[in-house]
């Protein structure tokens, strides 16, 4: 099964958990959170003030009138009265304004430290965890919790919490000023919106797994998405354009069912309180206009109740929405907190063992590995040899014979279950991965080129390298002249618009091996993608990069490795055959048949179909 696929039901992690640890990460910001909290609640307070001063202007102008009704003397209007009230009521909601704003100003601040923290740490996350764990897990899903999830989590920690606490006191100090003002009139508002409490509580606890399918199968989508663009070029050679598309489809639907579903339900909120709203707006006028003629009440509390309907619904619409907002958040949550409680490769600080000068012995010891995923089938099988210093091993055989698998334990991506590898005499499990690394130079079959200047790509992590060293490995791989003929030369920067074919970054990776100059170096197909005209111009700078040098090369064609020192044919992680060009020849076995292959084919040197032939034997 696609490993995109099995992200689509994925369950979600613990939320109490993810929670938990959401709060250690917004805990250092507490006292800055709970100053934004208490400016939400006073201006939600402030507003709440403005119907009892409304209440005021009402009775005063309405009294007036009253009397101007009675003695027609326009001087009986107290101007000034309404003036003094208008100014404090203006001051009130300027106040509520000011609070909003730092509210607001505040939580940002500590939204996009919390972000910079919970980056930072994915970041690092990403070199901790093995490299089993992106064999289950695509590239794009991962780039999706960076990304989208942590947005979620911000977004919520920016609006969500300060609405939610302005809209609870918001709620309550109406309650109570409602009460203040007229126990009657309040109870028929809050009566008339109970039916909104609860169906509010219905619609959130419903709701809830929605929104964690939506992060779910918005990562999947992501994932499917990058791995699709990323090889764009093979899926319109092989007219795989249709059944991509149908993949497409299929995870654009899950993500449009669960965005559908939790859109939905969160979007009644709003419209439901505003009909809640309307009934209390009814209700009120209903009952209020009974108590004025029955003269229990002024109008200037209707007035006020008019007010007051509105804040009371309001605060429900917004504690609906931050609901809705906080339970993507914690569907975000458990996706990122997932991937940072994925487990980590050991701590090595304490290892201080290195190789401080290389020779190159490099000795396999009954090595023996299977996957994680998949521990009942062994890879590699008790796999013992020994290379002497300066020697380059070509290693061939079908796939899923085990080739990678051996450079990749050799490089400390991955542990064998038994047996050890020695470099120098010393268990490379003694020293650190990143000791380890540094022994070896890598080509691999794909090519890595970053967004910079030919440049930089070039001298990738490999601090204070002359130009002449760069532009002399340049010259050894035949790529001088093309860098040369471009505008800028070296510093051209490569990108999205510069035009480079497979074979040209090919030889920049190589080139790029070159200049890093490492002890050892590893060549993973690294002609694969290269054509037969290039291949001979690369193959005497190759043979200079391999000179004196132990180097382990994974050949796709045999034409490249015939000076190779040895060559091990692999079949099933067991060595079926080794030894020089001539002696694998003479030998007239599997090599010599499989060599013999690739020109009877008349493919350019390619192996395919004899390493298909040597599968099957």
């Amino acid at each position: 099964m696609p490993r995109e696929h099995m992200q689509i039901n994925q369950k979600a992690k613990n939320s109490k958990e993810a929670s938990r640890q959401l709060i250690r990460y917004i805990k250092p910001y507490l006292p800055l959170i709970i100053i934004s909290l208490v400016l939400a609640g006073v201006g939600a307070i402030l507003t709440v003030l403005g119907p009892d001063k409304l209440k005021e202007i009402t009775d005063i102008i309405s009294n007036a009138f009253t009397s101007l009704k009675e003695t027609h003397i326009w001087t009986d209007i107290p101007l000034k009265d309404i003036a003094v009230v208008a100014i404090s009521l203006l001051i009130i909601y300027i106040m509520s304004a000011i609070c909003t704003f730092f509210t607001s100003f505040i939580l940002a601040r500590v939204a996009l430290k919390i972000s910079k923290k919970l980056r930072s740490d994915l970041e690092r996350k990403i070199n901790k965890v093995p490299l089993s764990y992106f064999s289950r897990n695509t590239y794009g899903d991962v780039l999706s919790r960076i990304t989208n999830d942590v947005d979620t989590i911000i977004d919520a920690l920016n609006n969500s919490i300060s609405s939610i606490v302005s809209a609870i006191c918001q709620f309550v100090f109406c309650v109570i000023m409602m009460f203040v003002t007229d126990a009657p009139m309040a109870l028929t508002a809050i009566l008339s919106t109970i039916l909104g409490f609860a169906l509010m509580i219905v619609i959130i606890k419903v709701s809830q797994k929605y929104f964690k399918a939506r992060q779910v199968s918005l990562g999947a989508l992501n994932g499917y998405i990058e791995e699709m663009y990323s090889g764009h070029d093979v899926v319109r050679v092989s007219n795989a354009n249709k059944e991509v598309k149908e993949k497409f489809v299929t995870y654009n639907k899950a993500v449009r069912k669960a965005n559908l579903m939790s859109q939905l339900l969160s979007g009644m909120m709003p419209t439901l309180m505003t009909f809640i709203g309307n009934i209390g707006y009814v209700a009120v006028c209903i009952v209020g206009a009974i108590r004025v003629i029955n003269g229990d009440i002024t109008f200037g509390v209707i007035s006020a109740f008019l007010v007051y309907v509105r804040l009371f619904t309001q605060p429900l619409s917004s504690l609906s929405q931050g609901a809705s907002s906080l339970q993507s958040c914690m569907a975000a949550s458990e996706r990122v907190f997932g991937f940072l409680n994925e487990v980590e490769l050991e701590d090595e600080s304490d290892k201080v063992v290195k190789i401080e000068h290389v020779e190159g012995n490099v000795t396999f010891d009954h090595v023996a590995f299977s996957y994680d995923d998949a521990p009942d089938k062994i890879v590699i099988k008790d796999f013992s040899c020994q290379v002497k210093k300066g020697q380059k091993v070509a290693i061939v055989g079908p796939t899923g014979a085990g080739k990678t698998t051996l450079v990749n334990l050799l490089m400390r991506f991955y542990e064998p279950i038994s047996g050890s590898i020695s470099i120098d005499g010393i268990n490379i499990k003694d020293m650190k991965r990143e000791d380890v690394h540094s022994l070896f130079s890598m080509v691999l079959q794909d090519t890595w080129l970053f967004e910079g200047t030919i440049k930089e790509n070039l001298a990738f992590n490999t601090p204070n390298v002359s130009e002449e060293k760069i532009k002399e490995a340049c010259k050894e791989c035949g790529i001088s002249e093309f860098i040369e003929s471009l505008e800028n030369g070296y510093d051209t920067i490569l990108n999205d618009n510069t035009s480079l074919s497979i074979g040209q970054k090919q030889l920049f990776t190589i080139a790029r091996a070159m200049i890093q100059d490492s002890p050892m170096l590893i060549l993973d197909e690294a002609t694969s993608n290269v054509d037969t005209r290039t291949e001979i111009l690369i193959q005497k700078a190759m043979d200079q990069l391999t000179s004196n040098r132990t180097s382990f090369v994974i050949a796709h064609r045999l034409s490249t490795i015939k000076n190779a020192d040895v060559i091990l044919v692999l079949k099933d992680g067991d060595i079926i055959e080794q030894g020089s060009h001539q002696e694998l020849l003479a030998k007239n076995g599997v090599y010599a048949s499989l060599y013999n292959s690739q020109f009877d084919e008349g493919n350019d040197g390619a192996i395919d179909t004899a390493m298909k032939k040597l599968a099957k034997a």
